[in-house]
């Protein structure tokens, strides 16, 4: 891993890195804060997926979330939305692409090539962070937007990997709305048995493991009623008893200024859970 930005911040150090992917095909960029607690032990780790034409700088810069590691003693991982390059497909639409992997494994062509983006989150992204920071294996994973979607997802499909999961404006059921309807048809196909796969409304209903849903969601959010839609999770959930929290949180928007103003509560939500 080739570290190319390293930033004093909190008592601790906000790195960047460049690294080659196998799962990818291509290079990718990670950022990891390491509180001040890693010199001394290894710490836990919260995996932060952001949502779409974002890279790891818009979680490290805008969300303040350092501070909280630093106090709780949790390492952020934070990687880039899809893999990127010359060689790798894109759209001129900035929801389908390069920016918006969608965390999935696509299947069709040209996707497939690259966008694999599901199996370097779920595997390969913490074998290597693993074998090359002073981190333990207690895993906690949270999003926004599309990442909250991909947070989501990911613990849903891998019981056990992860001590908790929480999401801010996930898009909660792709398989019923037109961000989820246009990127689920070019990179999986239209057979929307193979979509369910990546829809939490539909992966919730049969999860083998009662893991907690945190997830937070600005009221005044401009995507809500048309891509969000978490009433419909709340309701698959509660159907077969899955424990879900939501916070609807008047005035507040899609912005990281949402994000900023409760990413502290799931910092410490987190830390708790992988103290246990």
């Amino acid at each position: 891993m080739e570290r190319i930005e390293h930033r004093a911040c909190f008592g601790g150090w906000q790195d960047v890195y460049r690294h080659r992917s196998l799962t990818l095909d291509g290079d990718m960029r990670v950022a990891v804060y390491l509180p001040p607690h890693a010199e001394k032990r290894p710490v836990p780790a919260l995996y932060w997926l952001s949502g779409l034409t974002c890279t790891e700088q818009n979680f490290i810069t805008k969300a303040g979330a350092q501070r909280y590691a630093a106090e709780h003693g949790l390492a952020l991982v934070v990687c880039d939305t899809s893999p990127r390059g010359d060689n790798v497909a894109d759209s001129d639409a900035y929801d389908l692409g390069q920016g918006a992997g969608f965390y999935l494994n696509a299947t069709v062509a040209p996707w497939s090539r690259h966008y694999r983006m599901y199996d370097y989150v779920a595997h390969e992204l913490p074998a290597l962070i693993e074998e090359n920071f002073p981190v333990t294996d207690a895993r906690a994973i949270s999003g926004h937007s599309m990442g909250g979607h991909g947070a989501l997802t990911i613990a849903l499909k891998n019981p056990g990997r992860y001590r908790s999961v929480s999401a801010f404006s996930p898009i909660v059921a792709p398989s019923q709305v037109p961000w989820g309807e246009k990127v689920f048809t070019a990179y999986l196909g239209d057979d929307r048995e193979m979509w369910r796969a990546y829809d939490a409304t539909e992966l919730v209903k049969n999860a083998n493991e009662k893991l907690p849903l945190l997830i937070d969601q600005g009221d005044a959010d401009e995507f809500l009623h048309t891509q969000l839609r978490p009433e419909l999770l709340k309701q698959a959930a509660d159907s077969v008893g899955q424990p879900v929290t939501l916070h609807m949180r008047p005035g507040y928007d899609h912005s990281y200024y949402f994000v900023a103003s409760f990413i502290g509560e799931h910092v410490a939500y987190h830390a708790a859970a992988l103290r246990n």
